[in-house]
Order: C-alpha cells, then structure tokens, then sequence
C-alpha cells in the first residue's frame, strides 16, 4: 500500500508543478547576466570592468562555455534522479544510444 501511495504523490506532485512537462532545459544567460553578478560580489570593481575588453572577452566565452554544460531542471525531476541511480543511468544511456535507436 504505501508503494501505492508513493506513486501517486509521485503523479500529483510532478502535475503540481510549475515544470511539467518540461522537466529540463539549457540554462539561458549571457555576458551580461556574468558582468552583472560579478558586480553585486564586488561593487567597486563597475567601472575596471566596463572598460576592459578583454574581461568582457573572457565573459562572454564563460558565458557560451557555461550554457553548453549546464542544465536546469525541475526539482521533482532532480529529485528522483538523485533517489534512483538505476533511473539517472537509464537516462543516460538512452541519450548514449540516440542515433542508435532509429
């Protein structure tokens, strides 16, 4: 019974959330967004920042570097990808054999 029950709050929660059906995708940032962030850690470097070309170089590669390796993901999905390693390898050799399959 309480596999039963398991499942089910499995269901509600994953229609519950503001994810379904898009359980990951690419994180979108840019140049920008790094530029900024570094700003709010360190408020009197905006000005040395601004006017160096090549930190605004090297933030924009961090920045496409960034957005080919990361993934954000619904956190129920995170979740049950943490609590079931035989699901997070299953996944993981599904994307391994794609061309494979058709």
């Amino acid at each position: 019974m309480n596999d039963a029950l398991d499942e089910v709050y499995g269901i509600v929660q994953c229609k519950e959330c503001p994810w379904y059906k898009s359980c990951a995708m690419p994180m979108r940032f840019t140049a920008e967004d790094i530029r900024r962030q570094m700003e709010a850690g360190s408020p009197g470097m905006n000005s040395s920042l601004q006017a160096d070309l090549n930190m605004q170089n090297l933030l924009s590669s961090m920045a496409t570097a960034a957005q080919n390796s990361l993934l954000e993901g619904c956190p129920v999905f995170i979740e049950r990808l943490r609590n079931s390693p035989k699901l997070a390898q299953r996944l993981k050799e599904m994307m391994q054999n794609w061309s494979k399959e058709e």
